[in-house]
This record gives structure tokens, sequence and C-alpha cells, in this order.
């Protein structure tokens, strides 16, 4: 931890290289949760160590879709030791999460499609941690809701730069007034809700990156994904695919 009075981690990106470490870095951060799509946790979890460093903790977490591809809800899972697939019941997915004690935190809540309502949210409140306030990729009525949202359910709330590209990294952060070493304290902070604040930068700069995030989410969403899925076959985190060997075929929605 550096000597400032908090320890900044911010909370959701997908990317990680040299390049992200850096800018990390120059922004002041001391830790980040990467949890790339489509991606198994084994593979997330090499990588987060191979980039983690005594200066910032990489840390390794799974988006995971639950639903259809046309009705999906995201949840974030923090704390995993085993993988869980994509594209499985929301109430599955908790089940899993809560089976294997990870942080279990809902990203932009109610966001276009892919958010996790208020309404789920009281249904799996004794499984869910923390509830996402502000994210680039919202406009701003999505961040009040999201406000909203927490007041009402009375959960932590967290921020994340949720940066699909390199210049977001750090636009965001959550902070905490307990240093945090490892991935098994940053879930422990999460689970017990000691989460100080949320921060996020301001002005002409930061506005123009909530902009170019937000048109590349249109892209990531159109013709990348249809070939992903459907031109590119099974992805590997499919509940089908053989590395979960039918654990999960009571809860897949495929």
């Amino acid at each position: 931890m550096t000597d400032r009075d908090e320890f900044r981690v911010d909370m959701h990106v997908k990317v990680l290289d040299e390049k992200v470490v850096r800018r990390a870095k120059q922004r002041g951060l001391d830790a980040l949760v990467y949890a790339p799509h489509f991606v198994r946790l084994p593979e997330i979890r090499r990588r987060t160590e191979r980039f983690s460093d005594d200066d910032l903790l990489v840390v390794p977490a799974r988006e995971v879709f639950t639903g259809t591809w046309r009705n999906r809800k995201h949840v974030l899972a923090v704390g995993l030791d085993e993988p869980v697939p994509d594209f499985i019941t929301l109430t599955g997915a908790m089940a899993e999460f809560e089976r294997q004690n990870a942080a279990v935190l809902v990203p932009h809540p109610e966001f276009l499609s892919v958010g996790v309502s208020e309404a789920d949210i009281r249904v799996h409140s004794d499984v869910i941690h923390a509830v996402e306030t502000y994210n680039p990729k919202h406009w701003e009525r999505h961040n009040r809701r999201a406000k909203a949202i927490v007041e009402t359910t009375d959960k932590s709330a967290f921020g994340s730069s949720y940066a699909h590209l390199h210049g977001t990294i750090g636009e965001v952060w959550t902070a905490f007034d307990t240093p945090v070493e490892t991935e098994a304290e940053l879930v422990e902070q999460l689970r017990t809700g000691n989460v100080t604040r949320v921060v996020h930068r301001t002005g002409r700069s930061h506005e123009l990156r909530r902009r170019v995030e937000f048109a590349h989410l249109g892209w990531e969403n159109s013709w990348k994904k249809i070939d992903r899925l459907v031109l590119s076959g099974m992805e590997p985190t499919h509940p089908d695919h053989e590395a979960y060997d039918g654990q999960f075929d009571d809860i897949s929605v495929y």
C-alpha cells in the first residue's frame, strides 16, 4: 500500500498486459480485478499471476453470463476455486458462487439487456455482496439508478473502469481503508462490506473515455460476438464444453 490512506482497486477490467499494468501504476492503483469474457478460470488465474508484483495485485475473477444470449444477466464472482461456465441459470450460478464462498458482485445493474435487476438482487440478497454504482459505459441515468438500487437493497457499492480499452484503466476505483495483499483478503473485504467509497475521474478527458468505451460496446456486442458464438464454434466457457464434464447440465440454458 502507498502512503495514501486508502487502497485503490479497479474492480473490473477486461484487458491485461504490460501496458495495462504500467498505466494502472501510473494512475495510482494498488490492485486490478481481471475478468475477461469467455475465458476459463484457470487461464485467467495464470495470467493474473504473471502480471502481479509487489506494486500491483492482479486478482482473477469471472463475469458469468447467466441466462440465454438474448436474455443474459452478468454477475461478477471474485474468489472462485473452481470454474463456472456461462449460459447457466441465474439461480444456478448464485448457488455455485455461494458453495465456493465467492464474493458476488452485480456489475452495471439494469443496464441495457445485460444487467441484474433490483428484483433479482432482492431474491438473491443473501448471496450478493455489492452492486456497481459507477461504470464509464453508463449514462448518468444508469449511475443514478444504480445508486438508488444500492440504497433500497442496503448493499455495498463498488465502482470499476470496466475497461475494454487500455486508456480506461484507472478512470474509476473502489477505495478500501485496509490494505489488501492477496486475493483472499480482497474477497473478505468485499464479503464483509468494508468498501470505503467509489471514486471516478472527471473532466473532458474522462468524458471522452466514457464515450469511446460506450461506442466500443456496440461493436463488441454485434459482429465480434456473432463471430465468436456462431462462426467460431463453441466457447470454452459454454456449459457443454468437455472441460466441465457435464457438471452443469441440469442448470444449462442451452
